[in-house]
């Protein structure tokens, strides 16, 4: 079988009768009837099995391996008495318990304590007050979207009924115990929980090195650890407004436990309509808009009785409401709407935003001044300069079986009236059953056709023997990239681009292409990554010349995937998990915190 990971910009709609049926998502047309042709003889052979071109696939997600911290026993003899005396007892003591950490962690513990470090949490009298402030702060854990279970350590009970050795074996394992998670957990605010690079082949991330040599002496030497770890956390504006989302939804999640909203709305609700489901739909803005909606509209709420007449009222309520969502304000209720409502409990925001801090953790700290973040969970891609959004368009992006890849890249090129060239899963899996069947099929599209570097005809190959060719669309109002595309060179061939089927834009749910991104209006982003006039664009586009013109200056782009982002103004908005990925990196969670807990 012949694997390999592509991800590719037409839309998924099987069985259409050219490309450009594919593209636009019109239904199969029925054959017309043709004169029999003459089938070449080459064309008689028997067909070799078309070895599909696969997608990436979702893994067993397996968590770093623990090892035994191995603290050397000191040489003897030891001193009889004073400071090097009680630092060599308590590294022999050291020596005989087991601890385990991930390699990382276990090597920097290890570098401390075999190079003669100072005891951190433990001092004459037992459990140091530091110890305590250190366990205090790593029970906050939950408030950054970590789990505390994960640097839970236990404090050493009965330390009185037990004889010396026992109680230095004690100490000594909690000594380690404590660094260790307190190293575990550093590591983990600044770069994830989890390797994503496991979790599926559509992540591509190159895991962050955290420098864990220093920290314990920075922590021998603090005055303050739990200052010192929340120093730690990430700060960039977009983690600190999931945090204060997370801590709001934590906050709300025990008192509106249980309290779901159910909306059986068929078809749409307009002002002035009539309907049963709309005492439900005043329930929903009651439960999920903000105080101050509800403040604002308090007069309108307690009036209301439950009727299903949509007054004018009631429309200004919810158009309010939608204002508040992100949605179009029109008062006229349809699927988004009513998602907003039920989509979504707060436990189920819980979720969405421990696992969208922790993939913010993958990304830079500092995501820029200048970038594009494209949300693939959210159908949208945003232009970001100067640290502001200037722009925001919906965008296509892969079906669940073309997905969307995860990583970051530079953007480099914008070019003009581009050729298509047609990826090998597209030319294997969807174009060579056609050209089995109607091997001219290509030369009536008008599609380029290459083999061994040389052109030739469609109707010249032997489809049933031969697939390693090269073809392409030439630039035209057809060409399935229409006038530009953006590019970000990448492994995974995804890159920004226009499209002549413009009718996918005005739906809800854009999961429609083979994983690269239709951007609603490519001459405006272009124009801002070009650094340039839409005018300016639309003179490159009207030569007619296919040509590739650098970017002013490269700057990041991000192909993400949150399902919890906010917006412009902070406002944390919620989206569905189209690829399930959300729940393939709680697995991941799980399988961590198994692997630690030993």
């Amino acid at each position: 079988m012949t694997t390999a990971t592509f991800a590719v910009c037409l839309p998924q709609t099987a069985g259409a009768t050219t490309l450009m049926d594919l593209l636009r998502g019109r239904p199969e047309k029925r054959q017309e009837t043709r004169p029999a042709e003459v089938i070449p003889p080459a064309q008689l052979a028997d067909p070799e099995p078309i070895s599909k071109v696969a997608s990436p696939r979702y893994y067993t997600y397996k968590p770093d391996s623990q090892k035994a911290i191995a603290i050397k026993a000191p040489e003897t003899p030891i001193a009889a008495f004073g400071a090097d005396h009680d630092l060599a007892v308590a590294h022999l003591a050291m020596s005989q318990v087991k601890v385990t950490a991930s390699a990382d962690v276990a090597a920097a513990v290890q570098n401390y304590y075999n190079n003669n470090g100072a005891l951190i949490w433990v001092d004459s009298n037992g459990v140091a007050e530091k110890a305590k402030t250190a366990i205090d702060a790593l029970a906050l854990a939950d408030t950054v979207g970590l789990d505390p279970a994960d640097y839970a350590v236990k404090v050493p009970q009965d330390l009185a009924g037990m004889d010396e050795q026992a109680r230095q074996q004690a100490l000594m394992k909690f000594e380690l115990e404590l660094s260790t998670k307190m190293l575990t957990y550093v590591q983990d605010t600044v770069r994830g929980r989890i390797d994503p690079n496991r979790i599926s082949g559509y992540y591509d991330f190159k895991r962050k090195s955290v420098p864990l040599e220093p920290v314990l002496d920075l922590l021998r030497a603090s005055p303050d650890v739990g200052a010192y770890l929340r120093g730690k956390d990430p700060s960039s504006p977009q983690f600190l407004a999931l945090k204060a989302e997370l801590k709001k939804m934590m906050e709300e999640n025990q008192a509106q436990q249980g309290q779901t909203v159910k909306i059986n709305l068929k078809g749409i609700l307009k002002p002035g309509d009539t309907n049963p489901e709309l005492a439900n739909i005043i329930a929903g803005v009651k439960a999920y808009g903000s105080d101050a909606l509800k403040t604002d509209n308090a007069l309108t709420l307690t009036n209301y009785t439950g009727t299903p007449d949509y007054t004018p009222e009631l429309v200004s309520l919810v158009e309010a409401y939608q204002k508040e969502q992100g949605l179009k304000p029109d008062g006229v209720v349809g699927p988004a709407t009513v998602r907003t409502m039920v989509g979504h409990s707060d436990a189920e925001k819980i979720e969405k935003l421990v696992v969208a801090m922790e993939q913010l953790r993958w990304l830079p700290a500092d995501l820029g001044p200048r970038y594009v973040l494209i949300n693939a969970a959210a159908f949208e891609a945003y232009y970001v300069n100067d640290r502001q959004q200037q722009l925001a368009m919906r965008v296509v992006v892969g079906g669940p079986g073309h997905q969307t890849f995860f990583f970051q890249n530079m953007i480099q090129t914008v070019e003009f009236n581009p050729y298509w060239g047609v990826p090998r899963s597209i030319i294997i899996n969807e174009m060579l059953p056609k050209l089995r069947r109607d091997p001219s099929y290509l030369d009536r599209l008008g599609y380029e056709v290459s083999y061994k570097g040389r052109r030739v005809r469609s109707s010249e190959i032997n489809w049933n023997t031969t697939s390693d060719v090269d073809v392409r669309q030439p630039p035209s109002s057809d060409n399935a990239l229409g006038d530009l595309k953006i590019l970000f060179p990448n492994a995974h061939a995804i890159y920004m681009h226009d499209t002549p089927a413009k009718s996918f834009f005005k739906r809800d749910m854009r999961a429609l292409s083979h994983g690269c991104v239709r951007l609603s209006e490519p001459r405006v982003m272009a124009a801002a990554v070009m650094n340039t006039t839409v005018g300016d664009i639309n003179q490159q586009i009207a030569s007619g010349q296919n040509r590739a013109v650098q970017v002013p200056q490269k700057f990041p782009v991000y192909v993400a995937y949150f399902t919890a982002w906010p917006d412009k103004d902070g406002v944390v908005r919620y989206y569905d998990d189209i690829y399930n990925r959300d729940e393939a990196a709680r697995k991941a969670f799980v399988a961590t915190s198994a692997a630690r807990a030993g």
